[in-house]
């Protein structure tokens, strides 16, 4: 039987379609050591299509994520997943001197996906004149959620307590921001402080519209603090903010990289299938605004009995 919590929002978020999907579409990079792999999912129908780039949480890769980037793409978004540096599928050492600067190149891969979207488009067959290059979202899961949360504009303090470069990008409208890390500094475990010194984020400049998503189960080994540390980011930015906050969920949100993946140990496909729907719904609304497909989802979560989590709004 459907679980309560989406048998209605299955209703506003309506049938999936088919999807097609081409990978690797190799984008050079240079002084990146690696060219950038990124795979491209559509629907095989419909146009004005809206943009998701989705980065993958450490050690995972483009193949990753599937349970959300095979869900959106089904129901009209085009999914586009780089592999960052730090995917397992590299094997790069931990001593590679492009280490220490990874978190940067993240961030870049996502901006160059942006700017190469013209040889995306062309990498799927069908694919070409349907993308609405004005409806951008980016979403992330962890390390992947501090990735896309630079262009949402937060900023890395130095060790003088001093906003970095803005990484933000005009061309992205909305995010998903999925067990997002909190406050950096005395917040921080010893050894994220001495092996993770980005982990350091001020959210003062981080704008843009985003839905984040937190367990309240979530205890990391990178904070001295419990589940409420990946709140941090809903209290401390400005701008319109929803915050999800999933009861019974660890780091894994249910299982957002994958049912059957090693790093999934709250496995919960009613949770996973609550998170398909309603970051549908919020991005829908986000890049659509006479949309009112979150309005309707908010209703449904706040009127279903025993729901799976709890939502806020600023």
């Amino acid at each position: 039987m459907p679980d309560s919590n989406t048998t209605t929002l299955s209703n506003i978020v309506g049938p999936s379609t088919t999807v097609v999907s081409a990978k690797p579409v190799i984008l050079p990079a240079p002084g990146r050591g690696e060219d950038l792999q990124v795979r491209v999912s559509a629907p095989a129908t419909g146009g004005d299509l809206p943009v998701i780039v989705l980065s993958h949480g450490y050690g995972s890769s483009m193949d990753g994520y599937a349970p959300l980037a095979d869900f959106w793409a089904a129901h009209g978004f085009v999914v586009l997943q780089p592999t960052h540096l730090d995917s397992r599928t590299l094997g790069i050492p931990a001593d590679d001197p492009r280490t220490p600067r990874v978190w940067r190149f993240r961030i870049e891969d996502v901006r160059r996906v942006l700017d190469e979207l013209d040889v995306l488009e062309a990498a799927v067959p069908g694919l070409g004149g349907r993308i609405d290059r004005g409806r951008v979202a980016v979403a992330g899961h962890s390390w992947g959620a501090q990735t896309v949360s630079a262009l949402l504009g937060a900023r890395v303090l130095d060790a003088e307590g001093v906003p970095g470069e803005d990484m933000s990008d005009r061309r992205v409208t909305a995010g998903v921001l999925l067990a997002l890390t909190g406050k950096g500094g005395e917040d921080l475990s010893p050894f994220a402080a001495e092996h993770f010194p980005f982990m350091n984020p001020s959210f003062d400049d981080m704008k843009t519209p985003a839905l984040i998503v937190a367990g309240d189960q979530d205890r990391s080994a990178l904070t001295t603090r419990g589940p409420d540390w990946f709140t941090d980011p809903y209290f401390l930015s400005p701008g319109s903010k929803s915050l999800l906050t999933l009861f019974g969920a660890e780091h894994s949100l249910g299982g957002v990289s994958g049912y059957d993946a090693a790093e999934t140990t709250d496995a919960s496909p009613e949770r996973v299938a609550l998170l398909q729907h309603l970051t549908w719904a919020y991005l829908r609304t986000a890049l659509t605004p006479e949309d009112d497909s979150w309005q309707h989802a908010i209703s449904v979560l706040q009127t279903t009995p025993n729901p799976l989590g709890r939502l806020q709004s600023k």
